[in-house]
């Protein structure tokens, strides 16, 4: 089993993607990239974390490169500070690494990719350092609350991505 940590706008919508994917074993929404202990109350007031989701996968079953190409189709990796109408630096596009080789493997990633954004790619990369799971009401959101109107309108269009 291998992990990725990954920041892109609100959790609960990148956690609601990856449940869907084939060959992940786990996901937890989290936070990471800031100050020490947070809680969601600091990482709405600026912190510095950033909401985050941790992904253990089989990658056996699904490589990170094609993780990557999910989380690139399910946010705008060239908004700075802001997913949709979620705005701060709490949504900021990034990816948090474990090992050295992925690093590499994130870097060549981007650039092939980048010639298909008309804006310039500013996910940033970092090698993680401590993450910490999120409030026990935020975890597996989407799935407890499919019909609650930020769910309709701002999730479900991003499970349209990857199908």
């Amino acid at each position: 089993m291998k992990s990725i940590i990954l920041g892109g706008g609100c959790f609960w919508c990148i956690q609601a993607v990856f449940e869907q994917v084939k060959g992940i074993i786990q996901s937890e929404v989290g936070y990471t990239g800031g100050a020490e202990n947070p809680t969601y109350e600091s990482v709405c007031t600026g912190d510095g974390n950033i909401e985050v989701v941790k992904l253990t996968y089989n990658d056996a079953e699904i490589s990170l490169i094609e993780i990557l190409d999910i989380f690139f189709k399910i946010h705008d990796p060239t908004s700075i500070d802001k997913q949709g109408a979620d705005i701060g630096i709490q949504y900021r596009s990034a990816i948090f690494y474990e090992k050295e080789d992925d690093k590499n493997l994130i870097k060549n990633f981007i650039e092939k990719i980048k010639n298909k954004y008309p804006l310039p790619i500013v996910t940033q990369i970092y090698k993680l350092k401590k993450y910490y799971p999120a409030e026990s009401y935020h975890q597996n959101y989407f799935a407890k609350n499919p019909n609650q109107a930020y769910c309709k309108f701002v999730i479900a269009p991003k499970l349209e991505n990857i199908k």
